[in-house]
């Protein structure tokens, strides 16, 4: 999942983004929507090399930085398997993905500036949200979440997460 693209300055066309992914020998490279979300198949168990690989090579094509945050099929199962708001509205879920757990998690904090209505959870490097008024409404932004977690954050709405597991199991 990349983060901040197509909202904003970062502009990336799908299929060339998925050309840079296969010049890097993945295979099966696949994106879902137009917001950075790419899925592939690799040998290399080595995640952090591998996303700094691809970070590299983005920022050469594309002439910007952009962070990656990457899950595997069997992470992706477990978050929604693990899914603590499961009884809540799906159409109203996301998840909020960090690129490392967070040593301490300001829960108080988050329980102030979150709207009345809304909900959350955290569980590991994930972040799962109900706002029933609409994402584009909370202060649980990614932006919030990376200030007070110092790490960075990119959000997803919950069909495009259980599409992620249906297109890896698609295979």
């Amino acid at each position: 999942m990349l983060r901040g693209v197509n909202v904003g300055g970062k502009k990336v066309e799908m299929e060339k983004l998925r050309r840079v992914y296969e010049s890097l020998s993945l295979g099966n490279v696949r994106s879902y929507i137009q917001s950075g979300n790419i899925l592939f198949e690799s040998s290399n168990s080595d995640a952090h090399l591998l996303v700094n690989r691809i970070e590299k090579e983005i920022a050469r094509a594309f002439g910007f930085d952009v962070s990656i945050i990457m899950r595997t099929d069997k992470e992706i199962r477990k978050i929604i398997e693990n899914n603590p708001l499961s009884g809540k509205d799906p159409t109203k879920l996301h998840v909020t993905f960090l690129l490392e757990e967070p040593d301490d998690f300001p829960v108080e904090e988050v329980r102030r500036i979150k709207n009345k209505a809304e909900d959350f959870e955290i569980k590991g490097k994930e972040i799962y949200l109900f706002c029933p008024n609409g994402y584009g409404k909370t202060k649980l932004s990614n932006s919030f979440f990376e200030k007070k977690l110092k790490t960075v954050a990119t959000t997803r709405n919950w069909r495009t997460v259980n599409t992620f597991l249906t297109m890896a199991a698609s295979n």
